[in-house]
């Protein structure tokens, strides 16, 4: 068995999903602390398990960095939705379940014999996540859901990038990501209402709505204001200076974000910050690409590591642009516990990106950074996971 101690120690989650919104959703519950029973075709697993390259491991067993990324705390155990064995042994699952994650077409399930009133039957006290493309009901309600495809749908692609001329995906998946956060976000809270209830219930969320649902500031120019906010490369739309800057050596970033602030960076480089053209935030907006120039002319008199430091100096928020290499290498990465160890049965020990959330130790509390489980192999808990279903009365005991 897996798991780990956490807020969540004891409830179990049955884990329907496949790609990455709902094992992410379904990870983050496992970083807290639930049992996490991963069911998968048998045979293929989950779709990531073939996404690559990168592969890794010997060439008759090469494991997925993309699975990697999105099943550690887990358990794998194989099942055939469509044969009677399957079937039944998801209903013993669900019996002894405290939350089910799938993201299944909407209706899918249904098809398959476990619509939302079969699971309320089955297990009432289950909570249950549904994810989705656009939503499960609507106009659109049936669509299926990728994440390049949201991004552009739900307008984050006309956000992002060099101009309006060149719409560009955000480099994670950020959709499929965002949702898997509010899945996770929706389960605490409907876990929370059962504690008062004593009811389970169906949350739902999709990577339409978890991308509109971070527009902030950019939606409200359009729903206030009237404005179609447009992409602008590596400068934000509403502050200046707010961005990235060229110096003799590469790029920096910068942020502004007071008139306090930008008297002392004015005149750090130079800059009259009297001028009328950027006196206040609303003119410096407004003549940005004067205020860049001059901003980057006196910044090609330095490095970048000399102007972070001098900027950084006299307090003005900075900051060098890594790569992903320069990042886990970054000490203060890895204090945070954002790189964790685990023991892979096939790839031995391996450095894995860590949970967000962290929780102050409490006297005679575990290593919170301890106890976390490598990402399955296809099929790794058969046996162990209906021995436990053995184990339970028919009621399923285990459900918290």
């Amino acid at each position: 068995m897996t798991g780990r101690n956490g807020p969540l120690t004891g409830k179990v989650v049955v884990d329907l999903s496949r790609a990455l919104a709902g094992p992410h959703a379904a990870m983050l519950l496992g970083d807290l602390g639930a049992r996490v029973i991963k069911v998968e075709q048998p045979g293929t697993g989950d779709d990531t398990r073939g996404w690559g390259p990168p592969f890794v491991g010997p060439d008759d067993d090469r494991i997925s960095t993309y699975f990697l990324s999105c099943n550690r705390n887990k358990e794998s155990v194989e099942l055939d939705l469509k044969s009677d064995d399957g079937r039944a042994l998801l209903t013993r699952l669900v019996r002894a379940a405290d939350v089910l994650v799938e993201n299944f077409r909407p209706g899918v399930l249904d098809r398959l014999g476990f619509s939302m009133e079969r699971l309320e039957e089955l297990n009432p006290r289950l909570v249950v996540c549904s994810i989705s493309g656009f939503g499960h009901d609507g106009p659109e309600g049936g669509r299926a859901g990728y994440d390049q495809i949201a991004q552009g749908e739900a307008g984050l692609m006309s956000l992002t990038g060099p101009s309006p001329d060149e719409p560009t995906k955000v480099g994670v998946p950020i959709g499929d990501l965002l949702a898997g956060m509010n899945g996770a976000f929706g389960v605490l809270s409907a876990l929370l209402e059962r504690e008062q209830t004593g009811r389970g219930r169906v949350v739902r969320t999709s990577l339409l709505s978890s991308i509109v649902g971070v527009h902030a500031f950019q939606g409200t120019r359009w729903t206030v204001a009237g404005e179609v906010p447009k992409a602008i490369g590596n400068h934000h739309p509403s502050i200046a200076p707010y961005g990235g800057y060229i110096c003799a050596d590469g790029m920096l970033q910068v942020a502004v974000a007071s008139e306090g602030q930008w008297a002392k960076f004015a005149e750090l480089l130079g800059i009259d910050p009297a001028d009328p053209r950027y006196a206040d935030n609303a003119s410096r907006v407004t003549n940005r690409p004067d205020l860049n120039a001059e901003i980057e002319a006196a910044l090609a008199g330095g490095t970048r590591d000399e102007w972070l430091k001098r900027i950084g100096g006299i307090g003005i928020p900075c900051g060098a642009i890594r790569t992903i290499d320069q990042v886990y290498e970054w000490d203060q990465v890895r204090s945070q516990g954002l790189v964790i160890g685990v023991d892979h049965p096939v790839l031995g020990p391996i450095e894995l990106p860590g949970p967000a959330v962290r929780f102050d130790p409490r006297e005679g509390d575990d290593d919170p950074g301890a106890g976390h489980a490598a990402p399955p192999r296809l099929g790794e808990h058969n046996a162990s996971v209906r021995a436990w279903l053995d184990s339970l009365d028919d009621e399923g005991a285990a459900a918290g």
